[in-house]
């Protein structure tokens, strides 16, 4: 039986959004919840896709986060149940939405100098390499 009221693909998307912008400004779960008038387990329910989130209560969220509404919807484009494209920019998202990305993005961010900038990516693309090579041996 299909629910058209379920959370589909596109709410799970749109909550890892509010997910990943929260982190990134630093709000706590706690907090957003606060500001919206909701428990933080419900916050949890939206940012993990298993509750819809009504476009007022979208709407609140984005002037909590000071985010614009549409950049919850960027990319998303097609139909519901044609279901999300796995994109690069999905998988950013999907890095971003960790409390680990959202930190190394931000320390990334902080490095002035380009030469330790791509150090870094030499050490990360090495990281990669190995632990994929790990996997196949």
């Amino acid at each position: 039986m299909n629910d058209e009221r379920a959370a589909n693909a596109i709410d799970k998307k749109i909550g890892q959004r509010v997910r990943t912008r929260r982190l990134e400004i630093g709000m706590s779960q706690e907090r957003l919840a606060e500001l919206l008038g909701v428990t933080f387990q419900q916050v949890q329910k939206y940012e993990k896709g298993v509750n819809r989130i009504a476009a007022s209560r979208l709407h609140d969220i984005a002037l909590s986060m000071d985010m614009p509404i549409a950049k919850f919807f960027e990319g998303l484009g097609g139909r519901a149940s044609a279901g999300v494209a796995e994109s690069s920019k999905d998988y950013i998202d999907d890095a971003l939405a960790t409390p680990e990305g959202a930190q190394l993005m931000s320390l990334f961010a902080s490095i002035k100098s380009k030469k330790v900038r791509r150090q870094v990516l030499e050490l990360v693309k090495a990281l990669t390499e190995e632990a994929s090579e790990g996997k196949r041996g």
